[in-house]
Formats: structure tokens, sequence, C-alpha cells
């Protein structure tokens, strides 16, 4: 299949690395050309010089970005250049308006939009693990499930447009306050004289386990950020998930005050650790 991806940072390389070694056709974009250039020299395919060279003949056109505006723009340069009938997803974490808002402007085109934000990580982009939250037409789904399976561990349909990105705030929420709670319970292991990887083989079989436990519970406990989601892109998230709130009423008094939190770990200096230095406002990391 004749497919494009655009936005080649630490998610989109390997995802569209993925689509390349499954046997299709994939030409890449991204704003930094000299990224385009060593992934083709690393996958083969082609790089475009704009997205709507890159869209000019895709079935499906995929995209992993940064924020709203950032899809705003590059899916507003695609689907011009888009054939009738394809499908453009949106592996970005951003808003559930903007998914409604581009969903409608493709289907005055004879386009489909399917917002399909991804869970997992570059650990699992690049081992082809992902969990995808889909929003959109049930026949657009259908056609770009198989698509997205070289990087893919699970994935499923929520609703309409909008909804996968829904979906994805649950996501951050519950990854907010699990991080949270690990990173008091280290420190009350510390104050109370504990070691603290004797606490993990203690707790980590029974009711307290986590993804977060098993891969972040050592590296919180020696002080090291520098795996995975950073803060600011956590911080861009939850002002998703609480502008959302806002509108329909829900009420997230722990991701408000996780939140406020990540923003004192941005004032020591750690926007680009990674999410579990929450434990570093409790207790700062040795210099």
């Amino acid at each position: 299949m004749k497919v494009a991806f655009a936005g080649l940072g630490v998610m989109g390389y390997p995802m569209a690395g993925h689509l390349a070694k499954a046997g299709h056709e994939v030409t890449v974009f991204n704003r930094t050309g000299e990224k385009a250039k060593a992934w083709v020299e690393t996958y083969g395919c082609r790089s475009a010089p704009s997205v709507a060279d890159a869209a000019r003949d895709a079935e499906v056109f995929l995209l992993c970005v940064g924020a709203d505006d950032d899809v705003r723009q590059v899916v507003g340069e695609a689907l011009p250049a888009l054939p009738r009938g394809s499908v453009v997803v949106d592996h970005t974490t951003a808003s559930a308006e903007v998914a409604r808002e581009l969903a409608a402007d493709a289907e005055r085109r004879g386009l489909s939009f399917v917002d399909a934000p991804v869970s997992g990580g570059q650990a699992g982009a690049e081992s082809g693990q992902l969990t995808i939250m889909c929003g959109g037409d049930p026949a657009a789904y259908a056609r770009i499930e198989p698509v997205v399976a070289p990087y893919t561990k699970a994935i499923r349909l929520m609703g309409g447009a909008g909804a996968g990105q829904l979906t994805k705030m649950c996501n951050q929420i519950c990854i907010a306050g699990v991080v949270q709670g690990l990173a008091e319970a280290l420190s009350f292991a510390r104050h109370a004289g504990l070691d603290p990887m004797g606490v993990y083989e203690a707790i980590s079989k029974g009711a307290a386990q986590s993804w977060q436990m098993d891969n972040r519970w050592k590296t919180m406990s020696e002080g090291k950020f520098d795996f995975g989601f950073a803060v600011d892109w956590m911080r861009k998230d939850l002002g998703l998930v609480l502008e959302e709130a806002r509108r329909n009423g829900a009420k997230l008094d722990m991701t408000a005050m996780v939140d406020g939190f990540y923003a004192e770990v941005q004032k020591m200096g750690g926007r680009r650790w990674d999410t579990s230095s929450l434990v570093a406002r409790l207790e700062p990391p040795k210099s």
C-alpha cells in the first residue's frame, strides 16, 4: 500500500520504519530534512520535500507531531493533496476538539480521519508494541487497522471522532496518579529506613504492581530520569485533560494536583526529564 508518514521524532521514526519493513511503499516527511535523509538511508523508500508532496499518492497518510497547531498545519497541507477516499491517521496526542474539526474537514473533501493516539513510549514504538486507541468512522478504522499492525500490540475503536483522544486522556490520568504514588512510596520507604529495592521485591508481585513500578522504581531510586516521556510533554497532555474536564464537568482533583507537581519539576530544571521525575521534588537527585 502507498502510505505517507509525517513526523520522524522518537516515536514516528521507528513507526514509519515498521511500515517500510512490512513492505508498504512509504514516503516520509520531516521538518528537519536531515532526519528524513537518515531514515531513507536506514529503511529505503523515499522522503518528500513537503507535506503535500508526501500526501499526493497516499492511500493512508499518517502523522505523529507535537500538538494541536502542528496537527492542524500538517493535516491542512495534506488534505488538498490526498486522493479522494484516502484516510488520515493522526497518532499525535492532541485535543478531541481538533480531531472532530479535522474529521469534518476531511469528510467534506471525500476523505476520512481517524484520531489514533498511542501509548507505550519510545520503547514500544521501537519494538512494535504500541497500544492504539482510535476515534472515527468504523469503515475507515477497518481500513487502517491492518496498516498500523506492524507497530501495534493492541488497538481498539472507541467511538466517533475524538474518542481516541479522550481515551488517551484517561490513560494519562492513570499514569499521573500511579507515578505520584510510586514517588511518595519511595520517599516514605527511605524516611522509614527501608531498603528501596527490598521494598520493591516485597510489593511488586502483589496488588501494588504496575508497569510503572516494574520499569521505573529502580531508576527513580537512583535519581535517573532520562527514560521515556518528557515532563514538558506530560504537562501538555495534562493540560488537554484538564481543559476537557472543564468542558465535560469531570472532577479531576488528583490530576490537577499532579500537574502542579510537574510544574515544580520543570522549575527544578527537569523539563526534559521523564515523567518518573516526580520523585525529584520529594527526594532531589544528588549532584
